[in-house]
């Protein structure tokens, strides 16, 4: 396709088949349409070849602030900050509408952000729509795309749901519809059903990795032992492994730290907390009297998180940065590979989460969020712990001994 441009004589022709879109120049007058540098255009039909010179599309600066981790033990290239799209839409009367989507898009993008997650029930479908709508007129390549498949997104029969492979297959070809494209870069299980067994979700997974309709596996609200095993017989048959594990972690919630975050270092695992915020209740807006989605009674709203929210604003305040920075750094300083997703619907939330690049916690700082916000790891983590077991472990060399990271 054709696309318009402001700049006199640009058109911009995207080809969405894996091929990077190119501007071609021709020696016509281009009317006021898109604007080039916001990648939004005006788009035309081209019914002839492309005998003309070309550039590429302008994509982000390798100035940008924003690095590049490898999600799990792959080699695939993902921004620092992933992208949530759970509020792009406006059903169940909020979220942002398809105009805010494609800026805040766009913003991450030109920031250097390449990881973008949804999921087939986010929106009733609508954000994974919204998405297919944004990156059909840009270059395919340059986004990994995450969505998830369990969770139901109609009611038409028992196998609309779940984990089982039935529902995998049907769910993957409606986000392929829905998203606009021919493969999806990652393909989280989205929670875990505790029906279907673990090897038919990840040779189901397999199979469409093959197909090349998924690129990649991961998983997401799920028990550390179900993905242990998982990944045990993955290796074992030759199937692909999960590289990525989403669970709820923030400073208000560190309970994954037990036994989740432990199996995924094992495994070479990148996680990808959500509601790394706790919904917004980091930022400080509840103490500031601002509203907001969380109910009063929210446990996020309550005496403990209270606290370790002002630890977390009195730390901002020593950086000159946002409370939202300083949350979101944590998760990124905790010794493994953690890549938070961030959530937005409003353009200024998303720019004030891509600072958070630029922030570095100290040491002094990183000890006081730890101790604000503290939890009982239980048996066996705590036990560990104990001297005694140290002593007798070790035989009195354990500040000697190296130790696995």
């Amino acid at each position: 396709m054709l696309c318009r441009c402001a700049t006199p004589g640009c058109y911009v022709a995207h080809v969405t088949e894996r091929r990077p879109s190119i501007c071609v120049f021709l020696p016509i007058f281009a009317p006021a349409g898109g604007m080039h540098g916001d990648n939004t255009y005006s788009v035309w039909p081209l019914p002839f070849p492309f005998p003309f010179p070309r550039h590429s599309l302008t994509l982000p600066s390798n100035t940008t602030n924003m690095k590049y981790k490898l999600l799990g033990r792959s080699g695939l290239k993902v921004s620092e900050l992933c992208l949530g799209s759970m509020g792009f839409g406006t059903e169940a009367g909020w979220g942002a509408d398809k105009d805010a989507s494609f800026d805040i898009m766009d913003a991450f993008a030109n920031a250097g952000g390449n990881f973008i997650d949804t999921a087939n029930i986010y929106k009733l479908g609508a954000s994974e729509k919204i998405i297919g709508e944004y990156v059909s007129h840009h270059d395919r390549d340059y986004f990994v795309l995450a969505t998830k498949y369990s969770l139901k997104d109609n009611i038409t029969n028992p196998n609309a749901s779940g984990n089982n492979r039935k529902n995998m297959m049907r769910s993957v070809e409606e986000s392929l519809k829905r998203l606009k494209t021919d493969f999806i870069d990652v393909l989280y299980l989205h929670i875990w059903d505790d029906l279907t067994p673990i090897d038919e979700v990840l040779r189901a997974m397999d199979d469409l990795i093959r197909q090349g309709k998924v690129t990649y596996a991961a998983i997401s609200d799920t028990p550390a032992w179900v993905v242990a095993k998982g990944n045990t017989l993955a290796e074992l048959m030759g199937w692909s492994q999960f590289v990525a594990l989403q669970v709820e972690y923030s400073l208000l919630a560190r309970t994954p730290e037990r036994e989740l975050i432990p199996m995924a270092k094992h495994f070479g695992m990148t996680v990808t907390p959500w509601a790394p915020l706790g919904g917004g209740a980091l930022t400080g807006k509840y103490l500031r009297g601002e509203q907001g989605r969380i109910k009063e009674e929210s446990v996020r709203r309550g005496d403990r998180a209270v606290n370790i929210t002002k630890v977390v604003i009195d730390i901002a305040d020593e950086l000159g940065v946002s409370p939202g920075n300083v949350a979101l750094k944590w998760t990124m300083q905790q010794g493994f590979s953690s890549i938070p997703v961030v959530g937005a619907t409003k353009l200024n939330q998303l720019e004030d989460n891509l600072k958070t690049v630029g922030v570095e916690l100290t040491p002094a700082q990183l000890k006081k969020l730890d101790e604000a916000s503290a939890i009982q790891l239980g048996f066996p983590g705590d036990f560990f712990r104990e001297d005694a077991v140290k002593t007798n472990t070790f035989g009195g060399f354990y500040d000697k001994v190296e130790k696995r990271v």
